[in-house]
């Protein structure tokens, strides 16, 4: 058996095709959709995403700017800037790239982005509001996970799924949408015990450690939906998740691959909230 792959840039490009009507209804009321990235330091990975996440927004004629900023950047310096950008009436997004240098406070810059502009999802108001499953701005990844799984026609009520990672960015909020799609969630963590046999009882498996290939064919249920957000880098240079692809691509019934699986669908979410936001903005 060998697993369909679910191609997550191929999946991005149609959604943002269907996201161009969007912008074009916000234009046509006199909104120009605006996004706001903030950088700060010099990290080279980050750069990259900061450009992607530009270049997604020219293609798809949405405003944006990037604020780079030194590493030497205080704390107060980039809370001000985010304040201003709060009240900025052509913003409808803002987005703090992560991880900030170590003298910044993450949670401090998170809480200081206005609730309705926060694109990433992050705040702790909108993470309650998904919590007890109210209107919210989704954190990008996990929505994206969810999204690559329903447009697959894949049944998410009644299966079991298995998170793997409990991070505020991905671990946690994937649970908690799986949760809101009515499937039976587990979570395993670092002190765990046993992963490989909860993982294999998954019908559905969602892997987030940053361990590079950590989930084995020994960990998966057959014909099991597999999404890997791991993003690693390799000693050869080369990229890879946290599931061992070859050897479980002969296991699972769905698998995505890394690169280009769960990395492009969270660009798009990004714009989406964007978009999302924009709209309310009137």
């Amino acid at each position: 058996m060998t697993a369909k792959l679910i191609n997550g840039t191929d999946l991005s490009k149609i959604i943002r095709e269907e996201l161009k009507s969007e912008v074009e209804l916000l234009k046509s009321k006199n909104i120009q959709p605006g996004l706001a990235v903030v950088l700060v330091g010099d990290d080279p990975a980050s750069e990259v995403y900061v450009g992607r996440k530009a270049k997604a927004c020219d293609q798809l004629g949405i405003y944006s700017e990037v604020h780079k900023l030194p590493e030497t950047t205080t704390e107060k310096e980039l809370v001000l800037l985010i304040r201003k950008l709060n009240v900025h009436t052509d913003i409808h997004g803002i987005l703090v790239q992560l991880p900030l240098p170590k003298h910044i406070s993450e949670k401090a810059v998170i809480d200081a982005i206005a609730v309705e502009k926060d694109v990433d999802g992050f705040h702790p108001i909108n993470v309650g509001n998904l919590l007890i499953g109210d209107d919210s701005l989704l954190p990008c990844t996990p929505a994206g996970v969810i999204e690559m799984i329903k447009r697959e026609g894949i049944e998410i009520a009644g299966k079991h799924a298995v998170v793997i990672g409990r991070s505020n960015i991905v671990g946690k909020p994937v649970s908690m949408l799986l949760l809101r799609e009515n499937a039976t969630v587990s979570i395993c963590h670092s002190k765990t015990k046993d992963i490989a046999s909860i993982a294999k009882q998954a019908d559905i498996l969602v892997v987030a450690t940053g361990i590079p290939k950590m989930i084995g064919s020994d960990c998966i249920k057959e014909g099991a939906v597999v999404i890997d957000v791991g993003i690693n880098r390799m000693d050869n240079g080369k990229l890879c998740g946290d599931v061992d692809f070859d050897k479980v691509k002969e296991v699972a019934g769905f698998i995505t691959p890394v690169p280009g699986g769960v990395g492009p669908m969270t660009i798009t979410m990004l714009i989406k909230n964007t978009l999302e936001a924009a709209s309310k903005s009137t």
